[in-house]
């Protein structure tokens, strides 16, 4: 397919972003997979020029246009559920100073989406004993850490009333350089007392 620009480069975007948004919203799939995917459909093999591919910000806006039209009430409610799921956790986490993050805090979460926390401790043991205290088994994973290159994150996650959370270990000092690089970056998250606002105002709409 030969490219005329920009008007096709315009209309690629918003096609691939469309086709990426079905992928988020029906199987669950994370956005750089959705967007790869949904280029190869569109592009077939062909390189792909960096121009026609849409940002996240293109293809959540997209998320969101599909659920309202094809889930509505289901989704909002879902979504309630979630909110309050990840509100309870974030209750029993306060010592670690709670954020939420992710595909339940700006209302894109589907019915495969999971609650995404990141807490902040002196030590990641003190949240791993916190947890077994409580009757709570989970799994490690790592993750880049992408304020430090080189480090690396623990992810400790585990079900919480039938809903999978993924808990985000930084260090105390990490919350103010979060905090200062959001100037430079889009950075999504919420306190419990943001996240209790949020789904007051929703419950009340």
């Amino acid at each position: 397919m030969k490219i005329n620009y920009p008007s096709d480069a315009q209309a690629l975007r918003a096609e691939i972003a469309a086709a990426a948004a079905r992928m988020i919203a029906e199987d669950g799939a994370d956005y750089g997979t959705a967007k790869r995917k949904a280029a190869k459909m569109i592009l077939g093999s062909q390189k792909i020029p960096g121009d026609v591919l849409p940002d996240n910000a293109e293809i959540e806006a997209e998320v969101r246009e599909y659920q309202a039209l094809f889930f509505g009430e289901e989704h909002a409610e879902h979504l309630h559920h979630l909110r309050l799921i990840a509100l309870e956790m974030m209750e029993k986490l306060r010592d670690f100073s709670p954020y939420l993050t992710g595909a339940v805090l700006n209302g894109t979460a589907s019915e495969h989406s999971d609650i995404h926390i990141q807490l902040f401790a002196e030590s990641s043991k003190d949240v791993a004993v916190f947890l077994l205290n409580q009757g709570l088994n989970y799994d490690v994973s790592e993750a880049n850490h992408f304020l430090h290159a080189g480090r690396s994150l623990e992810i400790l996650s585990l079900l919480w009333k039938g809903e999978a959370v993924h808990l985000t270990l930084y260090e105390q000092d990490d919350q103010r350089q979060i905090a200062k690089s959001a100037g430079n970056r889009k950075i999504e998250k919420a306190d419990l007392n943001a996240v209790r606002t949020l789904i007051k105002e929703n419950s009340t709409e």
